[in-house]
């Protein structure tokens, strides 16, 4: 059995992390799940939160998505995110203001889709509030 599992997470600008390793917990629209190496094949789509990257028994990086689609097989976990930051990098004054922004295009907002799109953005930016307190 292998020791790892090669990790990627690609941004719709770049990959972001490609690199082997010994556990991934991601949040799945249904839960978190945990990528091992010679897991069951499996889709799932992504939920805003926290991305737990494992080495060695141990968190080595903690990175917050927006949402997105995750797939697993025996060797691999790619994510494709839709955003994606490294959890050490965002600030609450941050993650406030894009609260606030989001709360102010949803007050502005005059089409349903201009509202769905802004309530989007809100849950977004509490769960990444709820990520970093």
């Amino acid at each position: 059995m292998a020791d790892t599992l090669d990790f990627e997470l690609v941004s719709p600008a770049k990959l972001l992390v490609s690199e082997p390793v010994s556990m991934v917990v991601v949040p799945g629209t249904e839960g978190n799940f945990g990528a091992l190496p010679q897991h069951a094949p499996m889709l799932s789509t992504v939920r805003p939160g926290v991305i737990d990257v494992y080495k060695n028994g141990q968190i080595a990086k903690r990175i917050f998505v927006a949402g997105g689609f995750a797939e697993v097989n025996e060797t691999r976990c790619t994510v494709l995110a839709e955003e994606a930051h490294d959890l050490s990098t965002l600030t609450r004054d941050s993650v406030d203001a894009r609260i606030q922004a989001a709360k102010d295009a949803l007050q502005e907002a005059d089409s349903a889709s201009e509202k769905a799109a802004a309530t989007s953005k809100l849950k977004v930016a509490e769960a990444m509030l709820a990520a970093i307190a």
